[in-house]
């Protein structure tokens, strides 16, 4: 099986490892890079700019904008939104967005947006 792609997604990359399963509803971007045995569920956004490892699970209603790298064996969970600009506005562009980095067999649980708090978690 190379992958699987739901028909009801708009999947526009053509750089998707084998053995990867991306689910309905979602939108990923042409110059994301997205590696082997990953589970992308059903309604989450892939900016270009985005690079995600091998065996990577990002569960439902997922944002990954610009300047995110998932290494290997990272879980991210529901609702988990990725920003690379703390202070946006409309049709004003920082000149470089912000870069995160999520590194190797981490858990990525919630982002509590009032409190700002992550709870990352490395895997046993």
């Amino acid at each position: 099986m190379k992958n699987n792609i739901h028909p009801l997604s708009d999947v526009q990359t053509e750089h998707i490892g084998e053995n990867t399963m991306v689910w309905q509803y979602c939108v990923i971007l042409k110059n994301a890079e997205i590696g082997n045995n990953c589970n992308i569920n059903c309604n989450v956004f892939i900016e270009n700019d985005v690079k995600i490892g091998d065996n990577v699970t990002i569960k439902p209603g997922v944002q990954i904008w610009d300047g995110v790298t998932l290494e290997d064996n990272v879980f991210i969970g529901p609702n988990v939104t990725f920003t690379n600009d703390l202070i946006p506005r409309s049709k004003q562009y920082p000149l470089e967005f912000s870069k995160t980095l999520i590194k190797k067999e981490l858990l990525l649980v919630q982002i509590l947006p009032l409190s700002q708090a992550i709870l990352l978690v490395k895997m046993p």
